[in-house]
């Protein structure tokens, strides 16, 4: 579904037209996506065409960069360390 609207904005009819999934799933996907903010939707008539927010996609990329380079920083730390001798 956030594949689908990165490519175009859709409406949930349009969406669950090309998907496998009831039009309230689509809903409950997209309010999901919503409250992350990573769409938005804007009324277009009785429709609700949601996009993909760019600002929000930045601000994903951002923490999954700063997560991967604290988790990298870490094992290159637990690899680089000497092993202990046994007793």
């Amino acid at each position: 579904m956030f594949e689908r609207l990165s490519e175009h904005p859709c409406s949930v009819g349009e969406l669950a037209r090309a998907l496998p999934v009831s039009r309230p799933a689509v809903s409950q996907h997209l309010k999901v996506l919503k409250d992350a903010g990573l769409v938005v939707d804007m009324r277009a008539g009785k429709q609700r065409i949601y996009r993909v927010d760019p600002e929000g996609l930045a601000r994903l990329r951002a923490e999954l960069d700063r997560f991967w380079s604290k988790t990298l920083a870490a094992y290159k730390l637990a690899v680089e360390q000497p092993p202990e001798k046994s007793q």
